[in-house]
């Protein structure tokens, strides 16, 4: 009775099915977006590390002094080792509203050295449409550092020309995401899978009736929903927490060439095979003999050159996956003959090019 009950827990344990995973781990709503932003513009205060006399680090400080009435004299050009020009660019967040704080990344355009110690001037941020959502201003935050002798000898930790300025934006505009007036709800699917859309949307219909979503196709669900930004709100909140079996991902086969990185998932099967993988090495010796002819026998010394070739062949013996292997199985395989990742990657395709790898493979 004892061997029956560890047995059938056993059965039990291995037959747990997979994780329910939450809606909103899945993918994410139409519309409901972080958005680019990007700025151009100049640094100052910097200890000697600027971009020196550069023409259009001129032409911005420049415009810089002339905002504040200040016009400097035809032909002057002074030599800004203090200053450098910047792109700013920060990601606003789907519903930031007017007065809330961005984190921004500066970053030099010339040859600055270094922006440590900088202060940003304000600058404008614009989205891809060329309107203004945020401006940026504040103190540079810079990780790196630098520093230079008088003989040209120099070292740099990390990168001491691109800094970051926490909380260094204030919004200015919104942006419009359209949820609340649409005509339906749509949600995407971070993976396409048509499993996946078809439960997304049966669990969405039996939380609020047959009809209220349907799959459009293997990544959106369309949601059918009250118009209204409070009623929306709370359904969508409500669907993010609904949970659904995602499908099982499709056979994969990841290889990264550059650094031998192998990943099988669990999903991977192989028909059965013969697989044998040899090793061949080739070994050329070259050595040198000086002969050195008899004394007063008027001959000259030279030098012999002498190759040896030779070629030696592991011999490895050859193993049989059987029929529908499992992931563990095909590794414990590939791992009995002692295979490197580089010999891993020839068996998988080879087992690809003989149809007996039931997976795709991809190189990265």
């Amino acid at each position: 009775m004892l061997r029956f009950l560890l047995a059938l827990l056993a059965t039990l344990l291995l037959a747990q099915p997979v994780a329910a995973e939450r809606i909103k781990d899945l993918g994410n709503f139409q519309g409901i977006r972080t958005n680019q932003l990007t700025g151009y513009g100049i640094v100052v205060g910097l200890p000697g590390t600027g971009d020196d006399n550069l023409e259009y680090t001129v032409q911005s400080m420049k415009g810089v002094t002339a905002r504040f009435g200040l016009a400097l004299p035809p032909g002057v050009n002074p030599a800004l080792k203090n200053a450098a020009v910047v792109l700013v660019t920060a990601e606003l967040p789907a519903f930031a509203k007017p007065g809330q704080k961005l984190d921004i990344t500066v970053s030099s355009m010339g040859k600055a050295k270094s922006l440590r110690g900088g202060t940003l001037v304000l600058t404008p941020l614009q989205g891809a449409d060329g309107q203004i959502y945020a401006m940026a201003q504040g103190n540079l935050a810079v990780g790196g550092l630098g520093a230079e002798g008088a003989d040209g000898s120099k070292i740099v930790v990390n990168i001491p020309s691109s800094g970051r300025i926490p909380e260094g934006a204030t919004v200015e505009r919104a942006v419009e995401t359209g949820f609340a007036t649409a005509p339906t709800l749509t949600y995407n699917l971070a993976r396409a899978d048509f499993t996946t859309a078809q439960r997304v949307a049966d669990a969405i219909n039996g939380r609020f009736g047959f009809g209220t979503a349907r799959a459009v196709d293997a990544v959106s669900v369309a949601v059918t929903a009250p118009q209204g930004a409070d009623v929306r709100a709370q359904i969508m909140s409500e669907i993010e927490n609904l949970t659904v079996d995602a499908a099982e991902a499709a056979a994969r086969v990841i290889v990264n060439a550059r650094t031998g990185t192998v990943v099988i998932n669990s999903a991977v099967r192989v028909s059965p095979a013969a697989v044998t993988h040899g090793k061949l090495t080739v070994r050329i010796d070259e050595s040198q003999r000086v002969s050195q002819p008899a004394p007063f026998s008027q001959g000259e010394t030279t030098v012999e050159q002498r190759s040896g070739v030779g070629v030696e062949e592991e011999k490895r013996p050859m193993f049989l996956l059987d029929p529908g292997p499992k992931l563990a199985d095909v590794v414990k395989a590939v791992n009995a003959i002692g295979a490197s990742p580089a010999d891993l990657v020839a068996i998988l395709e080879a087992l690809k090019q003989a149809g007996a790898l039931k997976a795709e493979l991809i190189v990265l």
